[in-house]
């Protein structure tokens, strides 16, 4: 049975090998008188390995690395415990519940964004020779992650075939977020002055001066697994802020849209890597960000420098702005919504591995350097099996006032395949006329052009033309309704059952 159940993966043979030689689970002869079933075999083999891995990460000799090449392991040994955690749960998601295989196809999912993100990092700081000594880099760790992700894909195909004939509207589930009690629901409903744990404000007047000292807070004075409401009063902020994986449930609300500001100006040319270069990173699930404005002011000319990174799965971004240049937005990994949002950037300005959806959003496209194109979308997935993608839904493309009076100086793309399997979409979206009749640029050469996935949906403006769009096999002018209502909410993030029912959103098209 292994055999032939391995055949089905996409990496057989290492399949094969560690699973009939792994000595944790037993018996190994026939699967079948086991009470483990293979989907649970595969994934405690890629949990060992991710273990072994961080163990060989953690006691690696850095007397050979520079200072770049320290700073990129540092991000592959965060990385790697993520990773461990998301197999851990992966593992205790119920194989009979459509919302777990679903749930572990994200975890599955955002575990192979950490292997490439560690990679990446190497490779920017410009730290390759010391890339070979990773672990996890020789091992054949990224394709047992591959394979767990094949298995957990086919189980819950074929749990869709047999409920509902493949109606994918079975992943959404109806009514409000399970999670959110309601004593949270009124805590969202009311005004920030009566509801928030703790107050930031510039002049001392408030419990704290800074965001990342309420943050701190935060893990000492909530109560539970209760959400804590960080209330950030009008200011600009110069602080660099990461919500660790810890801390769950945490709210931040500003005063608005550019009256609460934080800001930071990391990036890669000055040493940092594209992931530690944000000025925000949120890694605890369930983050909600209300009314503020995440900025990197690095500029064009440093290249990669992230306002904001999230890896943090069901978070929600309502009415925030995202202002930087190249690489601005990192929607790093899992399901994330951004509604009535405003952001801003030159090249791959919206990046990632996420499930994302921006609903109702303003992309304002910013001058480049003289030799740049703009792109706005880089979505790297790797993997055909992950459920990730970019959605840009009932939106609008538009010059920032620095670009519109030289728009036609500088070409526009909506995106270009960071990644083999890169998957992006744009509905029913007003793109203005500074979007290229072709649409879409290719990364390098022919590299994706054929499995890549780029659609558009019903758009409007005068960038919204197909005729001129590229003739790449990737890419579709979707016409059906049904196609495009797989990248909407209710499908796509399954959000129902998790955005909080304060923020509007639309499930369908």
């Amino acid at each position: 049975m292994i055999s032939s159940s391995c055949s089905q993966t996409p990496y057989p043979e290492v399949c094969n090998s560690f699973i009939t030689t792994t000595n944790n689970i037993n018996p190994l002869g026939t699967l079948e008188k086991t009470r483990f079933m293979f989907r649970d075999v595969a994934l405690q083999v890629t949990l060992n390995q991710a273990e072994r891995a961080h163990q060989l990460i953690s006691a690696m000799d850095l007397g050979s690395f520079h200072e770049r090449g320290k700073m990129a392991w540092a991000d592959c040994l965060e990385l790697a415990e993520d990773t461990i955690s998301h197999l851990n749960r992966s593992m205790k998601s119920p194989m009979n519940s459509m919302v777990g295989m679903i749930d572990a196809q994200t975890w599955l999912s955002a575990a192979i964004a950490n292997q490439e993100t560690c990679k990446n990092g190497f490779i920017e700081l410009n730290s390759t020779s010391h890339l070979a000594s990773l672990p996890f880099m020789l091992s054949n760790f990224s394709k047992l992650l591959s394979n767990s992700l094949s298995i957990n894909y086919n189980q819950m195909e074929t749990m869709i075939s047999k409920t509902g004939g493949g109606n994918r509207r079975l992943l959404s589930v109806d009514g409000f977020p399970r999670w959110v009690s309601t004593v949270d629901r009124k805590l969202l409903q009311s005004s920030t002055s009566t509801t928030a744990d703790v107050v930031v404000s510039q002049d001392g007047s408030s419990n704290f001066k800074t965001i990342s000292e309420a943050v701190a807070a935060s893990v000492k004075l909530r109560k539970g697994t209760k959400r804590f409401v960080i209330h950030v009063k009008a200011g600009v902020y110069k602080e660099n802020i990461e919500i660790k994986k810890s801390m769950k449930n945490l709210m931040i609300i500003g005063d608005g849209i550019d009256k609460t500001i934080v800001t930071a100006n990391k990036n890669v040319q000055d040493g940092s890597t594209t992931f530690r270069s944000a000025t925000f990173a949120v890694t605890g699930d369930g983050f909600i960000a209300r009314d503020m404005t995440f900025e990197n002011m690095a500029g064009p000319q440093k290249h990669q420098a992230v306002a904001l990174r999230s890896g943090s799965d069901q978070s929600v971004f309502y009415r925030c702005s995202f202002k930087g240049y190249q690489d601005t937005l990192y929607v790093y990994s899992q399901r994330q919504f951004y509604r009535d949002c405003d952001v801003y950037g030159t090249v791959d300005f919206i990046f990632g591995d996420a499930a994302a959806v921006l609903q109702n959003c303003n992309i304002y496209v910013r001058k480049p350097m003289s030799n740049q194109k703009n792109t706005i979308t880089a979505q790297g997935r790797v993997d055909p099996n992950e459920n990730t993608g970019i959605s840009i839904h009932n939106s609008r493309v538009t010059a920032a006032p620095d670009l519109k009076p030289v728009q036609g100086s500088f070409k526009t793309y909506l995106g270009r395949p960071w990644k083999q399997y890169s998957r992006t979409v744009f509905m029913k979206t007003n793109l203005d006329t500074l979007i290229d009749p072709a649409g879409w640029l290719e990364w390098s050469g022919n590299f994706a052009l054929d499995t890549l996935y780029y659609g558009e949906y019903m758009n409007t403006g005068g960038g919204a033309g197909t005729t001129g769009r590229v003739k790449w096999r990737g890419f579709h002018v979707i016409t059906s309704a049904a196609e495009a209502a797989k990248f909407t909410v209710g499908n796509f993030l399954a959000g129902s059952s998790w955005i909080p029912a304060t923020i509007p959103f639309s499930l369908g098209l």
